[in-house]
């Protein structure tokens, strides 16, 4: 099976935004634009979401302790919970504080040419992260609809830079409409308002990432494809006759599983035990993510 490569989407995305950011921070300061500020908060917020993530990836690999038998591959899932929160308070919250700022004033924008070209640049480098996202997505989606893969994915990291440049996107329509609106009337209400709205779409990503990430603090199996997959391979084994179930664990990129099966007659316990591992064998070189393996032999569920 394919496996997508988030630490790849994750340094493509950290390099965009970090250009984007400072040609918005230099905008919003010679354009005195409200959306343009707040689309360079959002790029730096996601610069160090960014760099959470990477720390995250990379400290879910540490081996296995006595304090963590079985790894620490859900730190990752920590660092996307963090993210999802920078996303709501330093994105959402401070967009809104900003546009609500930015009604009570009356000053129009200074060069909103160059804001509207620094917009067009940003458009841009973030549809090439987004498609680089969406090729590393593509590899593990199968079917699935990009909503339905978000719902079920078990990978977290690739899946917040995924709302992540959703929300980028987004923004950067709204900034570019609200700056356009503002240059063509003389009206700074329209660029106030651009920046209330990008605040309220990054607070709605940052919700659903949130609650997507809580569900796999808390514990969830593999995808459900995985899971059916797994069942079929077990149920293909000569040397069982019934499988009574079947629990498995995302730990990050690796995955628990304990499997209860009644086994065929066997003619001694030494055959049964060599069947077992037989099994166990096949079933960690079909699913290789699989790094802890209990199969319990019984007569009845």
């Amino acid at each position: 099976m394919a496996q997508a490569n988030s630490v790849k989407s994750i340094i493509y995305a950290l390099v965009a935004n970090f250009a984007i950011a400072i040609a918005k921070l230099v905008a919003a300061f010679i354009t005195n634009s409200g959306s343009m500020m707040a689309e360079s908060i959002h790029s730096f917020a996601d610069c160090g979401n960014q760099g959470l993530l990477l720390l995250g990836v990379k400290n879910a690999k540490r081996p296995p302790d006595l304090k963590h038998p079985l790894g620490y591959g859900k730190t990752v899932y920590f660092w996307s919970f963090i993210v999802a929160i920078m996303l709501f308070s330093m994105g959402g919250l401070f967009s809104i504080y900003e546009g609500s700022h930015k009604l009570h004033e009356t000053d129009g924008l200074s060069s909103p040419l160059i804001a509207i070209g620094v917009l067009v640049f940003a458009i841009i480098a973030e549809s090439l992260s987004l498609a680089g996202c969406m090729r590393e997505i593509n590899k593990v989606r199968g079917i699935r609809s990009y909503y339905r893969w978000f719902k079920e994915t078990r990978q977290s990291e690739l899946m917040v830079i995924f709302g992540e440049d959703i929300a980028a996107l987004f923004g950067l329509v709204f900034a570019l409409l609200a700056v356009t609106l503002t240059m063509i009337t003389g009206n700074p209400i329209y660029d106030a308002f651009g920046s209330i709205v990008i605040g309220i779409l990054l607070l709605i990503i940052a919700i659903l990432i949130g609650k997507e990430v809580k569900d796999l603090i808390i514990g969830q199996g593999v995808e459900t494809t995985k899971y059916d997959a797994m069942i079929s391979l077990l149920n293909e084994q000569e040397s069982i006759d019934e499988v009574y179930n079947l629990l498995t664990l995302q730990l990050g990129s690796d995955v628990m599983v304990a499997i209860k099966a009644r086994m065929t007659p066997q003619p001694s316990d030494t055959e049964l035990i060599h069947a077992i591992n037989k099994c166990e064998e096949k079933f960690r070189r079909a699913f290789p993510e699989v790094v802890w393996c209990f199969f319990e032999p019984d007569l009845k569920d």
